[in-house]
């Protein structure tokens, strides 16, 4: 960010999607700490195709068969699908009051 970008404030990550993304990613302690909203699953985060079809398993198991990983990023192109980031995942959670 630049002087000029006005500061945004980015919402924390539900702590059950980083325990999930820090499983998939099978990540040292700590480093959920470091993982934001903005924080893109490919370039950041350096899921790849495994990582993702296994973080789309645990999605369907945490939080119900609703939660589509995989038609998310079926809808996408290529230049869309490295630029997903966890706040796209955490928008097809359920609301957290609805579990």
């Amino acid at each position: 960010m630049n002087d000029r970008e006005p500061s945004v404030a980015v919402p924390p990550v539900r702590p059950a999607l980083l325990s999930l993304l820090a499983e998939v990613a099978q990540a040292p302690p700590g480093w959920a700490a470091g993982v934001t909203a903005r924080s893109r699953l490919d370039g950041d985060l350096l899921l790849d195709e495994v990582d993702l079809v296994a973080l789309h398993d645990g999605l369907r198991r945490r939080f119900g068969p609703s939660v589509d990983l995989a038609a998310l990023r079926a809808g996408l192109d290529l230049a869309a699908l490295e630029e997903l980031t966890v706040a796209d995942v955490e928008r097809l959670l359920p609301a957290e009051d609805a579990r």
